[in-house]
């Protein structure tokens, strides 16, 4: 119980790292995406896919 705890936390971290990093990368080309709790649960979730996921939808949708 206490590992799928410790691992559900590692993941969110990373996640909002990851984003954070992304934003900082793409700060000067305007293509941040936010960090908040829906981004960081997709994240979570679908790990990299779903950041490559959340990459396109937002190139795709607000540009």
């Amino acid at each position: 119980m206490l590992k799928s705890i410790l691992k559900i936390i590692k993941k969110i971290i990373i996640s909002i790292i990851v984003l954070y990093g992304y934003n900082m990368v793409t700060q000067s080309f305007n293509l941040n995406i936010p960090i908040n709790i829906i981004t960081v649960a997709i994240m979570t979730i679908f790990d990299g896919s779903g950041f490559l996921g959340l990459v396109t939808f937002y190139l795709l949708n607000f540009r």
